[in-house]
């Protein structure tokens, strides 16, 4: 990590953009998804274009109101 904040990692910016395709490739539009979530929809942008951070909890919620399985993104993080 040598220091860089985990918002704006490698690992993280992956992540996002599976996250991203998990919802286009469900039919998700930003405002659909939120509302699965009970979130705003400014969320799920802000967690897409990587200014904020989702907590192990939200990243499960998240991946269930997707219906995609958590480990598969985790794969993500840890497999370059």
């Amino acid at each position: 990590m040598k220091g860089t904040k985990s918002v704006i990692s490698d690992e993280n910016k992956r992540l996002c953009l599976w996250l991203k395709r998990q919802r286009q490739d469900k039919g998700h539009t930003m405002r659909s998804l939120s509302e699965v979530l009970g979130t705003p929809h400014s969320f799920i942008g802000k967690v897409e274009n990587q200014e904020r951070r989702l907590d192990v909890v939200e990243f499960v919620r998240y991946c269930q109101a997707l219906e995609v399985d958590p480990a598969e993104g985790l794969r993500q993080v840890i497999q370059p």
